[in-house]
């Protein structure tokens, strides 16, 4: 073994000896409530499909046409031929269902992470200032490096904390950029006050609404719930959660899409994702934008979550969205409380270190249109049975997942 391979094995038996090692479990089954993982059938609590659109019939069917119509792969960038039909439609679909500015344009892009790096390398440069949530997703934080601006971190929702930075600044380019919802506590960014900012310092706002569209604001987003719309916005979100299928999307002022096909690396030199998605996609944006009886459902599966997690004595930072989280502490417990959950039939896995920090490893529940009232019932039924053993640790760390 060489020396080089020696330093890699060492640092992978470091992170288990901490807890820390990652795997990768088999799903064998099409995503929905009820999944065989491993061999094993669970009612599935892991998931980012929050409408259950990920297995519908409707969605399928227009992938299934759409590999029939456009074939498997599209061959090329979208700037050398790789741009078809279906990704023009989709495109003028999400445009006018997120509408975060007047007469705003979509561009699709094959992912989020994809997505935000192109949205940061084409507002920001050298002369620039990026201020982020302290708990923005790890591909704003990668895109705010790569664009070599100065990267500026303010607490978690701090709003004054971040106006105190913005009237600090002497950058050329200001740009605030935050998880709408995020991703690992649920909560909501104040997108309102954020505008404000915005407006006052002549700055950006990008605003990864990864879990908030297709959920909030009747489905618009984020955005739209919060009652926000600026040229100075630039939304993106993703394709592979509420609406089911995979791929992202940024839209914004036509301005900033035309410089984004023009200068992002992560635009131009990476080939289309398969016209098929786009149609499924198109599938989904439809059900999205007319079932508010789904919606419905999703809303009522949180509401008897968070109420029969009252007596649970796990710490639960306030969520009104899907994600709901349960704080364990430490990796090796959170990681314990997951293995007791699928000896019971319940798949939740531990969320750990370095995607959130130390001392607040937990659950994070995903709660789905598609599950039942007695899915959600089973879920609170394993975690009281296995709660007896870990109480007074996890009365411990009240409140270790506020920030």
């Amino acid at each position: 073994m060489t020396a080089a391979i020696e330093r890699l094995a060492a640092g992978l038996a470091a992170r288990a000896s901490e807890g820390l090692a990652r795997s990768r479990s088999v799903v064998s089954t099409p995503q929905g409530r009820a999944i065989v993982v491993d061999g094993r059938p669970l009612v599935s609590f892991a998931s980012n499909d929050y409408l259950g659109l990920a297995a519908d019939p409707r969605v399928a069917g227009a992938l299934a046409a759409g590999v029939q119509a456009f074939g498997a792969g599209a061959g090329a960038s979208h700037l050398l031929g790789g741009h078809q039909s279906p990704h023009a439609e989709l495109e003028a679909a999400l445009a006018a269902l997120v509408r975060p500015c007047d007469g705003a344009r979509a561009l699709t892009l094959s992912s989020g992470y994809l997505a935000n790096l192109a949205i940061m390398t084409t507002l920001a440069d050298r002369d620039s200032e990026i201020f982020a949530d302290r708990l923005n997703h790890a591909c704003l934080n990668d895109g705010a490096l790569l664009s070599r601006a100065t990267f500026t971190r303010y607490r978690h929702l701090d709003v004054d904390g971040l106006r105190a930075r913005l009237a600090a600044s002497r950058a050329a380019t200001r740009v605030i950029v935050t998880d709408a919802v995020f991703s690992m506590d649920g909560d909501v960014a104040p997108l309102a006050a954020l505008a404000e900012l915005a407006d006052a310092h002549d700055a950006w706002l990008v605003v990864d609404d990864a879990h908030g569209f297709g959920v909030l604001g009747e489905g618009r987003g984020s955005l739209a719930d919060a009652g926000v719309a600026s040229a100075r916005i630039v939304a993106m979100a993703t394709l592979g959660k509420a609406a089911g299928v995979a791929g992202a999307f940024v839209a914004a002022h036509p301005t900033v899409i035309d410089a984004i096909v023009q200068t992002a690396r992560p635009y131009i030199y990476t080939t289309a994702a398969p016209a098929a998605l786009a149609t499924a996609a198109l599938a989904s944006v439809a059900i999205i934008r007319d079932d508010a009886p789904r919606r419905a459902a999703l809303f009522a599966r949180i509401a008897q979550w968070r109420e029969g997690a009252r007596s649970l004595p796990w710490p639960r930072p306030a969520s009104r969205t899907a994600i709901q989280p349960l704080v364990v502490g430490d990796a090796r417990g959170a990681s314990s409380l997951s293995a007791a959950l699928r000896d019971a039939g319940v798949w939740a896995p531990a969320i750990r270190p370095p995607t959130v920090p130390a001392g607040t490893a937990r659950l994070r529940i995903s709660l789905s249109a598609a599950h039942a009232p007695d899915d959600v019932e089973r879920l609170l039924a394993a975690l009281r049975a296995a709660a007896p053993a870990r109480a007074t640790a996890a009365r411990a760390m009240v409140g270790a997942g506020a920030q």
